[in-house]
């Protein structure tokens, strides 16, 4: 198997690899990391679904995509923020009847003001979390033996463990930073209990680090918040390769693709992968930390999450 690494790009994880017949969602394609990984699986044959809560700004962004690969890229409406939002584009990809190999959640915010969601969940939490495990699990049985479910994480879930009893901040002081690395601690936890509930059936998932990329990501951050998010990583990360600066879009969008389509499912499965590769577990330095791979923890945080959005399935 072919090493890559962390100057690796899209296309160079994804050489000679055939996607066609391939049918794949990828969340958050208005900007960013989702608009080069809708080009790259496009343009190795994949059926592309491209969802995004602004649809103007998504045609936009995509219209390259559009106008190059034509009848293998189409939109969808989702706003995570919504449930009845997640629900409305689940139905959507589920009305043409057909399986759906490949999820890649992408879409999210970062270091929100505190705000609530629709349904009256902590921003963050509520977004990059509860919004993707309703709609992931709303299409789960339409996932065949083989596919997968990636969903970016990040270095972020360093800087704060979840509370499963208050993920919300109901009863605790609000940290934008903190919430960013509880939501991204879900983010994991999710990954490892979804691997385990649909592993038998030859369905895996991952999640995945990017790296750091100057996308529209850090919109709502402040010069200060900017500030203590760079030494948190400095700190935490002192022989990671979170010191060597921020990648090109192309190669934040590497890993994802490596673990969605690259790499043995076997090797990514339950797992959190960075730089194309499976990460490290350590409570300190690089890696990934032991408490969002947890899977007691894991489990406990999906019935939360069932409870929360009010999905009882179990696929």
């Amino acid at each position: 198997m072919t090493t890559f690494g962390w100057q690796s790009t899209s296309e160079e994880v994804l050489e000679g690899i055939d996607l066609t017949g391939k049918r794949v969602l990828v969340t958050g394609v208005s900007a960013g990391l989702g608009v080069e990984t809708a080009r790259a699986l496009a343009a190795h044959g994949a059926e592309v679904i491209g969802a995004a809560r602004n649809l103007q700004k998504a045609r936009a962004a995509t219209a390259t995509i559009r106008e190059t690969y034509g009848g293998r890229f189409s939109l969808v409406e989702l706003d995570l923020a919504n449930l009845a939002g997640v629900r409305a584009a689940a139905d959507a990809v589920r009305s043409g009847g057909k399986q759906l190999d490949l999820i890649i959640a992408n879409a999210g915010v970062m270091a929100t003001p505190l705000g609530r969601t629709a349904d009256g969940f902590e921003t963050q939490f509520g977004t990059n979390h509860l919004g993707h495990f309703l709609l992931i699990n709303l299409l789960a049985d339409l996932i065949p033996s083989g596919g997968r479910v990636v969903c970016v994480s990040s270095v972020g879930h360093q800087f704060g463990d979840l509370d499963l009893g208050d993920p919300n901040f109901q009863h605790r002081r609000y940290d934008p930073i903190a919430a960013y690395g509880a939501a991204k601690t879900a983010v994991n936890l999710f990954v490892v209990e979804f691997d385990r509930l649909h592993k038998a059936r030859g369905v895996r998932a991952a999640a995945v680090h990017p790296g750091g990329i100057l996308t529209e990501l850090a919109r709502y951050m402040t010069p200060e918040l900017i500030g203590r998010m760079i030494a948190m990583v400095a700190q935490e990360s002192e022989t990671s390769s979170a010191r060597r600066g921020y990648k090109s879009v192309a190669q934040g969008a590497a890993t994802t693709l490596w673990a969605a389509a690259t790499a043995p499912s076997d090797l990514v499965g339950g797992r959190y992968c960075e730089d194309c590769a499976v990460a490290n577990v350590a409570a300190k330095g690089g890696g990934v930390r032991p408490y969002s791979l947890d899977p007691v923890r894991a489990k406990a945080l999906w019935a939360k999450s069932q409870e929360l959005v009010g999905w009882r399935g179990t696929s």
